[in-house]
């Protein structure tokens, strides 16, 4: 019975393998293409000189192309124009992690850093952690490596009273330069 349902599977396998190895043309080929072309320069072209001309010579031209040229045949004289088409060499995967990255960051990514104040420091603990809170008064907890401000920012140290953040800038000739910046904790007036 075994060597009954290995026949009967090899033979469906060879059936399939038979029908899906014929050759099927999908589209009109390339030489249909610059038919239809030339009949529509023809019949549009009339009013501008040397439009039957070329016309004629798509038409001659395409009977000359064969028919099987297949998938990238190229006509003679064919040129390339790129002007409004994007770059078949750059990977749209990678553009669009880059913009998945821009759109990913953090709240506290979206201020500038005068924007925001240390409310408070949690210290005397393994990772010492800091209460920033944004313009609209949403507070968030941050610990040292975290992100923080618009230029690229990190929190490099949590001391007692004070949030040291290090952002990389771009000056005008070019060059990243970096700047630690002392966020300190506010002390409330009272009266």
């Amino acid at each position: 019975m075994s060597s009954l349902k290995w026949a009967i599977v090899l033979l469906a396998l060879v059936a399939l393998a038979s029908t899906g190895c014929r050759q099927k043309t999908v589209g009109p080929s390339v030489g249909d293409y610059q038919k239809q072309r030339a009949n529509i320069i023809a019949k549009h072209g009339k009013d501008k000189p040397g439009a039957q001309a070329l016309a004629v010579a798509k038409n001659e031209q395409a009977v000359e192309e064969p028919e099987t040229a297949g998938f990238g045949a190229q006509g003679q004289g064919y040129v390339y124009d790129p002007i409004g088409k994007r770059d078949p060499f750059r990977s749209f995967i990678l553009d669009r992690l880059k913009e998945l990255d821009s759109a990913a960051k953090g709240p506290l990514e979206q201020f500038d850093l005068s924007q925001l104040s240390v409310n408070g420091i949690v210290w005397e603990t393994e990772r010492q952690r800091a209460l920033i809170l944004d313009p609209s008064g949403q507070g968030y907890i941050i610990q040292e490596g975290d992100p923080i401000g618009k230029n690229d920012g990190r929190v490099i140290a949590i001391g007692d009273n004070v949030v040291i953040v290090r952002e990389a800038y771009v000056d005008f000739h070019g060059e990243t330069t970096t700047k630690e910046i002392e966020m300190r904790v506010r002390q409330s007036q009272g009266g």
